[in-house]
């Protein structure tokens, strides 16, 4: 007897990068699988997204935050082969255009690139007013 069962993660998604619709998000990305990306955790409230970015450097990049979407995009200045004969060419050299929607209070608190990766530190800074409270019982 087969049993086909269904995996639900609403539970699991949340304690993922502090992305909200975390799951539907990463499906439908443009430009699928470029440039390739890593997402770490590094702490409760602390995340980054890493993206390999061979032969681009820092004024190709620009990344913005838009009402709660974080977009990374790439573009590539026009280059002239100079006369080069590729037999192999691996490295691409096209643009893309990533985003992420990023949770309520999710910030990017810095981004780097060095050696040919990019790197973008996420963190979730909940304001005090939001954050559960003790009290006390007298």
């Amino acid at each position: 007897m087969n049993r086909v069962t269904t995996l639900t993660l609403p539970d699991f998604h949340k304690t993922l990068l502090g992305f909200d619709r975390l799951v539907e998000d990463f499906q439908s990305f443009n430009n699928a699988g470029y440039p390739p990306y890593n997402v770490e955790k590094s702490g409760d409230d602390k995340y980054q997204i890493t993206l390999a970015l061979a032969g681009f450097v820092r004024d190709d990049i620009k990344i913005n935050i838009q009402e709660g979407t974080l977009t990374v995009a790439g573009e590539k200045a026009d280059s002239k082969d100079d006369g080069i004969e590729y037999l192999h060419r691996g490295i691409a050299n096209r643009s893309f255009t990533r985003n992420w929607s990023l949770a309520e209070y999710v910030e990017v608190v810095e981004a780097k690139m060095e050696n040919g990766m990019l790197y973008i530190a996420l963190e979730r800074i909940v304001p005090e007013e939001k954050k559960p409270k003790s009290i006390k019982i007298k």
